[in-house]
């Protein structure tokens, strides 16, 4: 069989991206659409608009639902997947994008920002990852896809939760993979390395810092987003078919180095 351009097509997907309304977020919900999905994101304390508008501005369905991951519950989460289902007619593809960091030396790294991290980079995964497979079962195919980062593979510097979220978030990958590809439902990770978003503001901000991770990275800069969700694109489109529990690493050669 030849590979053409229909093998990375997403028309007529319906896609659920948690905190889809900035960042990384938002330009896979962007590009989705572009490749012919329908999307939902989740948004919390944030204006949606810009992205809804740049979804349907492509002729697809776009819809906004509120969501604390940090707070909800294990059957408010299955209710949210429910109506991202409902409103989009059905449910193929799930991003778990949404994520948290706290910044702080380990000593004095508190308990409530430790289990805030948890919440939202792990615990609402499976969640979320849970309710949409049961979705997905019912019609024999289906996308997860988790955004990890280069700090799945290292320790990183002053992020003890953050890091041993997203370890933690890759070993979930690929146990997922091992149970639901019988059912058609791929389970993979991306692990972007450092990409100009909010979460970076403190390290962009840092000169001292900066100088040092960039002379890290080969390719000289930080990521836009928009170079994260070709990634995503690709792990969701038939193309990526026989791809599963395997980590997308995008990160300019970060861990080349």
């Amino acid at each position: 069989m030849t590979i053409d351009s229909s093998a990375f097509s997403l028309a007529g997907r319906r896609a659920l991206v948690t905190g889809g309304a900035a960042g990384i977020g938002a330009a896979i919900a962007k590009s989705f659409a572009a490749c012919g999905a329908h999307v939902a994101i989740t948004v919390h304390d944030r204006d949606a608009d810009e992205t809804l508008d740049d979804i349907r501005s492509f002729g697809r369905r776009a819809e906004a639902l509120e969501a604390d991951l940090a707070t909800f519950s294990k059957d408010a989460i299955a209710q949210l997947v429910a109506n991202a289902a409902g409103r989009l007619g059905g449910l193929d593809i799930l991003v778990n994008n949404a994520g948290i960091i706290r910044r702080a030396d380990a000593l004095e790294h508190s308990w409530s920002d430790w289990r805030a991290v948890m919440s939202v980079n792990l615990d609402a995964v499976w969640l979320l990852s849970q309710a949409a497979a049961r979705h997905m079962a019912e019609h024999g195919e289906g996308r997860i896809i988790n955004i990890a980062s280069v700090l799945s593979f290292q320790g990183g510097i002053r992020v003890p939760g953050y890091a041993a979220a997203k370890h933690a978030l890759v070993g979930l990958t690929r146990a997922l993979a091992n149970e639901w590809m019988p059912h058609g439902i791929t389970v993979n990770a991306i692990a972007p390395g450092y990409v100009a978003t909010e979460n970076t503001k403190a390290l962009r901000e840092d000169p001292a810092r900066m100088r040092d991770l960039l002379a890290r990275i080969p390719a000289g800069r930080f990521a836009e987003a928009d170079e994260i969700a070709g990634a995503a694109v690709f792990l969701a489109s038939p193309a990526a078919s026989y791809v599963n529990g395997s980590v997308l690493v995008v990160d300019g050669g970060w861990l080349a180095r």
